[in-house]
This record gives structure tokens, C-alpha cells and sequence, in this order.
């Protein structure tokens, strides 16, 4: 038996035509970006999750469910993270664009 494969991008493509899932998709934007961020500070750390995890005090499924962005970190969270990958946490608010 062969499977046909569909790469991701084209998958996404035909969603994003969907406006419902568009306007969804765009309403996790910010939450894509931190994950992002972190995934980022991470690898440029050159650590694994499992060394953040024991630089933040934590275990290796909770440093995966933040990258996975499956949970929202707080400040203190965050600021753990940015100790144990040697960066600054800087937060920042934007203007709105669609306001």
C-alpha cells in the first residue's frame, strides 16, 4: 500500500483560504511568536530542553509544552527562561494595526 504524502505548506495554503480558520490562525499569532521566541533563545543557548529544564529548576515535558505553546508562561516564568539561556526578557507593546 502507498501513501501520498501532502506537504504541510500546501495543506496550510488551502486552510488559510478558509476565513474562519484565517481569523482563528491570525488570533494565535502572538502565541506562535513566543513560541518561536523560545524554541530561538533555546538552540542559540546551545541547550537542550532537557538542560533549560534543569537550569530552570523544571522537567523536560513542561520546557516542551511552553515551546509547543501549549501553556502561557508568566513573568516569572519567562524571566527564568531568559536567566538560564543568558538573554534579557524584554517586553514590549506594539500599536494595534487593525485599531
Amino acid at each position: 500500500m502507498t501513501h501520498k504524502y501532502i506537504p504541510v505548506e500546501q495543506t496550510a495554503e488551502q486552510w488559510l483560504k478558509d476565513p474562519a480558520f484565517r481569523a482563528e490562525y491570525s488570533a494565535l499569532e502572538q502565541e506562535f511568536a513566543l513560541a518561536a521566541a523560545l524554541i530561538h533563545a533555546r538552540a542559540a543557548a546551545d541547550l537542550t530542553q532537557e538542560q533549560l529544564a534543569a537550569a530552570m529548576g523544571t522537567t523536560q515535558a513542561f520546557v516542551a509544552r511552553l515551546e509547543s505553546g501549549r501553556v502561557l508562561p508568566s513573568t516569572r516564568t519567562l524571566a527564568r527562561f531568559a536567566k538560564a539561556t543568558h538573554t534579557k526578557l524584554r517586553i514590549t507593546f506594539e500599536p494595534d494595526k487593525a485599531a
